[in-house]
């Protein structure tokens, strides 16, 4: 019976890229960051193989051809079991590490609406900022959901953590149109 983790089949990228200018390591960086890409060492990055990836793979490509530099794509799994459980347990912890991040902006977009309503700042466009951010929390989930391949354990609670923040978005967004309805409702 073949073990799930060694089936597990990577991506390894080796990129090599000159040293100046600066500009396209960073551009590269950023791209195999963006999509969750594991950094195993100096040029080293690690995607599981799955359809998720592929397009940031092969941007990341393009960005190192462009800089005059080589990129080399590896197709790998663990030479033994506790190697391909350690590459996972890294990839995970790297998830674990986002949904921390995510966490934590969910706990700023909760407190940032809860300091308007003690300020009582009701306008639209305080309104339409706060549904900016969390539309950000919207894409940030969907990215994250999408790269976490093995299932960090925080991903439950990221989902419900969002929702809540959908909530108080929602909350406030009555608390405005309240307050720039009451003039309206003027007895006199």
């Amino acid at each position: 019976m073949t073990n799930p983790l060694r089936a597990a089949r990577w991506l390894i990228l080796v990129i090599k890229l000159p040293a100046d200018p600066s500009r396209h390591r960073v551009a590269v960086w950023r791209e195999l960051r963006k999509i969750g890409a594991l950094s195993l060492g100096q040029g080293i990055w690690a995607v599981p193989q799955v359809p998720v990836f592929a397009d940031g793979v092969r941007r990341a490509l393009e960005l190192t051809d462009a800089a005059g530099g080589q990129g080399m794509t590896l197709e790998a799994n663990g030479r033994s079991e506790q190697d391909a459980t350690r590459l996972q347990e890294m990839f995970t912890a790297a998830r674990s590490a986002d949904w921390t991040e995510f966490l934590a902006d969910c706990g700023k977009f909760e407190d940032e609406i809860a300091k308007e309503i003690r300020l009582a700042k009701f306008t639209l466009a305080e309104l339409e900022e706060e549904e900016q951010s969390l539309e950000r929390l919207r894409r940030w989930h969907r990215d994250l959901t999408a790269r976490d391949v093995f299932g960090a354990p925080e991903a439950a609670g990221a989902g419900e953590r969002l929702k809540r923040c959908a909530a108080v978005c929602e909350d406030y967004a009555e608390l405005v149109f309240s307050a720039l309805h009451a003039d309206d409702q003027d007895p006199s």
